[in-house]
């Protein structure tokens, strides 16, 4: 007899509002995507310029999660959903009315820091709400199913808005969706918080964001102002010294942000590789495929969109097989099956010519990236948490999801510089007059959109040559991501005695 698990001890405005503040979060990361093209064209931006609009995003986002998480503990989690609310959506409206890239930025990056207060704020909550281990999965499953939602909506309304009207209109219903959760979360939510041994760790947290985002600019910028420009290696200098610093720090840390002994473990410091490399080889690939149909091709955004919404669409329809799986397949050979298909579409998507725009054409490439995305995404931090003791299961979930944020923001650096320096060193030599200015002082993406009609072409050949070899790097590391799977991880044996009751020393002997 199937039994069916009710959500009544978990408040619904509660539920509801957490719902929606992690559709928002998630909404905003897939905005961009289909209008990349758009904002390329209306700002004259260049390569580096437009993969900022992704990155400004993520980064802030990657950065203050785990704090962000802290202060929830702290001082409320309510507050921080009504606050992640409206900063959000401020940043949201500065996007609608941005009048330049720079401002877009700005918004960006204000909007990223009410994501990184609305992810671990909103799950907090509902485990918090749910004492019953039943109830919780539930209501958490429940929690990502908005994420898939919310993926699968975003580029869609992105796309739909962008080509009935200026594509600026895509940032409006995030702008809603924010006040909507801000204010509900206000009237509806119950709040929590549990202070007891929890501490802001600021050196660590200073020290990480100037790693990171000195490292980010660095490899994006490196590709169009040289890697021996001043500022590049004054940038990657500052952020070796900034992550070198970073871990001086957490060694020292009473409670780090990130806890280093973890990666003592062979298994866990595996799986972050198996993250770090999934997420860059994912969104890489996404970040190519939007320039590619946007800014190459010039695809209206809604017929841009399509492949994002199927992408999207595929956790949808895989996440009642997958539910089950988890409790039966090892995470790491499921893990081993999301990245073997991804590392093919991946593969494939490099293989088809630049001028291809038939959405059949990638509709199988698509399809295998959702699935291999899915899996991945799922399995990913069971795999992490499996590894270590189960008494450090919350401090592996926390380390995971930085070590994933920052996968996700490396992808569209490290494949745009790739990309655009490849297309940058096809066309020396090959323009002449305007068309060469135009490239020298904008880059490849200005000339395949405002140069005469054979630098056009010859700027297009270029792009499609660089972005075909960034998406074989995503394949790879996606393969090397496998491979790393296979060999090293494990699932910790007085981890998996304590789950059945076996001695210790029994199964670490076995």
């Amino acid at each position: 007899m199937t039994r069916t698990i009710s959500l009544r001890n978990i408040d619904p405005g509660t539920l509801i509002s957490c719902c929606l503040a992690v559709a928002a979060a998630q909404m905003c990361i897939t905005v961009p995507a289909p209008i990349n093209g758009e904002i390329q064209a209306a700002f004259g931006a260049s390569g580096s310029q437009v993969a900022w609009v992704t990155l400004a995003f993520i980064l802030p986002t990657a950065i203050l999660e785990l704090n962000f998480g802290v202060l929830g503990d702290l001082f409320g989690r309510k507050r921080l959903l009504v606050g992640g609310g409206f900063v959000l959506a401020l940043g949201q409206l500065l996007n609608a009315t941005s009048q330049n890239v720079t401002m877009l930025w700005t918004g960006q990056a204000l909007a990223g820091i009410g994501a990184a207060a609305l992810f671990p704020s909103s799950l907090a909550v509902i485990a918090a709400a749910t004492p019953g281990e039943k109830d919780r999965a539930k209501a958490v499953s429940t929690w990502a199913l908005s994420i898939s939602i919310a993926s699968a909506v975003g580029p869609l309304s992105s796309g739909v808005l962008a080509t009935v009207a200026d594509f600026r209109w895509a940032f409006v219903p995030p702008i809603v969706l924010g006040l909507v959760v801000a204010v509900s979360s206000w009237i509806l939510v119950t709040d929590s918080r549990a202070p007891e041994g929890r501490a802001l760790d600021w050196p660590g947290q200073v020290t990480v964001a100037v790693g990171l985002t000195a490292l980010l600019w660095g490899v994006i910028e490196g590709g169009e102002r040289g890697w021996s420009s001043p500022a590049i290696v004054g940038s990657l200098s500052l952020a070796a010294v900034a992550l070198v610093a970073f871990l001086i720090v957490e060694k020292r840390a009473e409670s780090p942000m990130f806890n280093l002994d973890l990666l003592r473990i062979p298994s866990f410091a595996a799986s972050s590789v198996v993250a770090l490399v999934g997420m860059f080889g994912f969104i890489g690939t996404g970040y190519v495929v939007s320039i590619r149909l946007g800014a190459v091709m010039h695809l209206s955004a809604l017929r841009a969109s399509l492949p994002f919404v199927i992408l999207q669409l595929i956790p949808l329809l895989l996440a009642p097989v997958l539910s089950k799986m988890l409790t039966r397949v090892d995470a790491r050979w499921l893990l081993t099956g999301g990245l073997l298909p991804m590392a093919a579409g991946q593969f494939w998507i490099a293989a088809l010519p630049v001028t291809t725009t038939s959405l059949t054409a990638f509709i199988g490439p698509v399809l295998l990236l959702g699935v291999g995305f899915i899996c991945v995404v799922s399995s990913l931090t069971s795999a992490a948490v499996n590894a270590v003791p189960i008494e450090k299961t919350g401090m592996a979930s926390g380390a995971t999801s930085l070590v994933r944020e920052f996968g996700q923001a490396l992808g569209p650096a490290v494949i745009s510089t790739v990309a655009l320096s490849i297309a940058s060193s096809a066309l020396a030599g090959k323009l002449s007059g305007a068309d060469a200015g135009m490239e020298a002082a904008a880059g490849p993406l200005a000339v395949v959109s405002a140069g005469s009609e054979s630098a056009r072409a010859a700027a297009q050949s270029a792009l499609g040559h660089g972005m075909a070899v960034g998406v074989v790097i995503c394949g790879c590391a996606s393969l090397l991501g496998a491979v790393a799977t296979l060999l090293l991880v494990r699932k910790n044996p007085g981890r998996q005695a304590a789950e059945t009751g076996e001695p210790a020393i029994q199964a670490a002997s076995a």
